[in-house]
């Protein structure tokens, strides 16, 4: 893999100013895995990008532990968690192993990262830049990616943030700080994806513990998805008409009886979590809090 540019060190403002539009809406997620603290922050890329925010991260990052992460899909404007994507502008593995990147580098199937982090002393996240993209394909080829070199499979999801250039990694057994170890830059049509694409891949049965056994809608994967999605919303308390709202403007494109199936969905969600004793209920809201928090 031949880079246009080799950028071991970029500053965490250079790196999102390149990354994003200035009024993309982004997720900024901080991790203590010692005090078992999770917090997040929802803003503009430009207060992000920002000295007083940057400031902020670097002291939650340098003096109090925690490790700092970006969403890399722009929300909503109006979105509450990360899960309320707007746009598809990055797809990514994350790898393990000091020679991890080297089916990459040799492969016909996918071009050349955009970027490259180096986030610990063997592991990297390879990011491409993307366009035109809708989130069932996006999906699709992130398993698809996980799948072809063997990256982690829980990265492969689009609202996973990814660590931010510039901060230390705390879990490391000594501070790891992260790097761009190489960037290019470009920005790439689907077509440049070579790889066969599964809609098993981009479902929740191989992942979830939970059987997805109410609804039969026309695409199985995808039901099992919004499915999902509906009843984590609804564990952690979110209006019902919310969230049949959300899953209606997320598959209004492909489906033109959205309306419809969102309602289903929901209704299904709920029906599952009444089944549920009320401890039941509280473990189902406490794991799919952290299933959809965990970065």
């Amino acid at each position: 893999m031949t880079t246009e540019k080799q950028l071991l060190e970029m500053s965490p403002r250079d790196y999102i100013h390149r990354t994003f539009d200035l009024s993309d809406h982004l997720p900024v997620l901080l991790r203590n895995l010692r005090r078992g603290e999770t917090l997040q922050r929802i803003s503009t890329a430009v207060r992000i990008a920002g000295p007083s925010f940057l400031d902020w991260l670097y002291d939650k990052n340098e003096h109090d532990g925690f490790d700092i992460y970006l969403g890399m899909n722009p929300l909503k404007p109006e979105a509450y968690t990360r899960t309320h994507i707007q746009v598809i502008k990055h797809l990514y593995v994350d790898l393990e192993g000091a020679k991890s990147l080297t089916p990459i580098e040799h492969s016909h199937l996918v071009p050349a990262p955009s970027y490259v982090l180096h986030t610990s002393p063997d592991r990297f996240q390879a990011i491409w830049r993307i366009e035109r993209i809708t989130p069932p394909q996006a999906e699709a080829l992130l398993h698809a990616l996980a799948r072809q070199f063997d990256a982690n499979p829980d990265a492969a999801d689009l609202g996973k943030p990814l660590r931010l250039p510039g901060f230390l990694n705390k879990e490391c057994r000594k501070d790891f700080r992260v790097a761009v170890h190489t960037c290019t830059n470009r920005i790439y049509p689907t077509r440049d994806f070579r790889l066969r694409t599964d809609p098993v891949d981009s479902g929740l049965a191989r992942w979830s513990p939970y059987p997805a056994r109410v609804l039969e809608p026309h695409n199985r994967g995808q039901a099992e998805r919004d499915w999902a999605y509906a009843r984590a919303a609804l564990a952690r308390g979110f209006p019902p008409e919310e969230v049949i709202r959300d899953i209606a403007e997320f598959r209004a494109q492909e489906n033109p009886d959205a309306g419809d199936y969102a309602r289903q969905t929901v209704a299904a969600a709920q029906a599952e979590l009444k089944a549920q004793t009320i401890p039941q209920r509280e473990a189902t809201a406490v794991a799919e809090d952290q299933a959809l928090k965990r970065p």
